[in-house]
């Protein structure tokens, strides 16, 4: 086509390198603010594993603990995610679009939250004492008792946890970032009550637990109330947007229950493994949890609300040069972490624990766990990014097969390499699953911009 005037050279819908830069710096700005904000909630997180491992060290009572927690924190991961994914680009078009039926819509799935949490936390008091008097869960009879009195209580962390993720995720759609701050609230709640409670056994973890959830639901909920974004909440489904939300909610929650089942399928297989062996692995996995966080969490919260904007504004040829270009970068930051963390694993994992009752050889068996565990930063970071590209596109379809596959890779890595290798044989097959991840994402990604290039041509 002849181009003879700047109009036609440069189509109106394209955006202009310093506009384009404009997004970079707000990716930047958010990423920065979300790693600050995640470093200052993580290192509370430190401080109360510290405060656990000083206290019951490796062995039966945080064993049960943790068997429990995980099961009736698995959902409310499950819904804070899937919000995040469907709830973000949503609002963003709903604040440009139906400003007056966002009320509607905010009370009605505010309502939708607490009749959810009611019924987890009844399934879940009901239901788990059936599953863990189960004789093929292979559990020592002392974590099962730990466990089994850790149910009452934590039965209640669907109930407060689900409200705590839809308020979180709706300042995230604001691009307000102070609820990843608040995400420390709970842990700071443990580690007073370890240090100060002077109960025996389970009871000060469980207090802990529900006391730093109560603080962290007040602090998502008090600048929403501030603001009077949510009114009472509605139990009818009136609103008009209800379609749209369920459209991907479904897709994702299913894709997300899947992805997330890796935690829950971990501890089945070590349950087996002997007492500690849970506990082991959870240490582990918080440390690495702490890289992870630094970076993913910044990038995920930074760049979805921006891709959601920049989708509606311009489409997708640009944010996918973006999301390419990001997700280049922190796969070579994931690979700079890994190669860092590697020869300070075991000293980092000696000063924060070992301690009281956590002795040198746990020290050894977890930093080895650590490492084991560090080749999944790279793929992991990049996925993020790419991940946040698919659902500023709600191609939610993509991400459930990632996830299915994932799911498989998991499984099947969990059954050769932990009848291989033992317990560092979980991480292994985490490793082959985050890379499997990111070449799927990778892939389908180039095979659409391919398929968009011939139908240009």
């Amino acid at each position: 086509m002849d181009c003879r005037s700047e109009a036609c050279c440069f189509p109106t819908h394209m955006k202009l390198p310093d506009e384009m830069l404009a997004q970079h710096r707000t990716i930047a700005r958010g990423m920065l603010a979300v790693m600050l904000f995640v470093m200052l909630a993580k290192l509370v997180a430190m401080a109360k594993e510290m405060a656990i491992a000083w206290r019951y060290g490796v062995g039966e009572v945080v064993d049960g603990y943790l068997f429990v927690f995980n099961l009736v924190s698995w959902p409310v991961g499950v819904w804070l995610s899937v919000l995040a994914v469907v709830l973000v680009p949503l609002a963003t078009r709903l604040r440009r679009d139906d400003t007056a039926g966002l009320q509607v819509f905010r009370a009605e799935l505010l309502g939708l939250t607490l009749l959810i949490g009611v019924v987890l936390a009844l399934a879940a008091w009901l239901g788990l004492p059936v599953l863990l008097r189960a004789e093929w869960l292979g559990l020592a009879p002392g974590v099962r008792m730990v466990a089994l009195d850790a149910v009452p209580m934590l039965a209640l962390v669907p109930l407060i946890g689900l409200p705590i993720g839809l308020y979180s995720v709706w300042m995230l759609s604001r691009e307000r970032h102070a609820n990843t701050l608040y995400e420390g609230l709970p842990a700071l709640g443990i580690l007073f009550a370890v240090v100060l409670l002077p109960f025996d056994g389970v009871a000060p973890l469980l207090w802990g637990t529900l006391a730093g959830m109560a603080f962290q639901l007040a602090a998502v909920v008090l600048p929403s109330a501030r603001d009077k974004e949510f009114g009472m909440p509605g139990f009818r489904r009136t609103s008009s947007h209800w379609p749209a939300f369920w459209q991907g909610f479904g897709i994702m929650m299913l894709g997300q229950a899947i992805m997330s089942l890796t935690t829950v399928i971990d501890q089945f297989f070590v349950a087996g493994l002997g007492s500690g062996a849970i506990s082991t692995l959870g240490y582990a996995n918080r440390v690495l949890a702490l890289i992870l966080g630094l970076g993913a969490t910044a990038v995920s919260r930074a760049t979805l609300p921006v891709f959601s904007r920049m989708q509606v504004e311009t489409g997708g040829e640009e944010t996918r040069r973006m999301a390419l270009r990001w997700g280049g970068w922190m796969l070579l930051l994931g690979m700079a972490m890994a190669v860092l963390a590697w020869p300070v694993a075991r000293w980092g994992v000696a000063l924060l624990f070992e301690r009281g009752e956590f002795s040198a050889t746990d020290t050894a068996s977890v930093a080895w766990l650590i490492r084991a565990g560090l080749a999944q930063l790279p793929p992991y970071f990049a996925g993020i990014v790419l991940v946040s590209w698919f659902t500023s596109l709600a191609n939610y379809r993509v991400l459930l097969g990632v996830a299915i596959l994932a799911l498989l890779v998991k499984i099947v890595g969990n059954w050769l390499f932990v009848g291989l290798h033992g317990l560092v044989g979980v991480q292994f097959a985490t490793v082959a699953m985050q890379w499997v991840s990111l070449l799927t994402l990778l892939g389908v990604l180039m095979r659409d911009y391919r398929r968009e290039a011939r139908g240009v041509a």
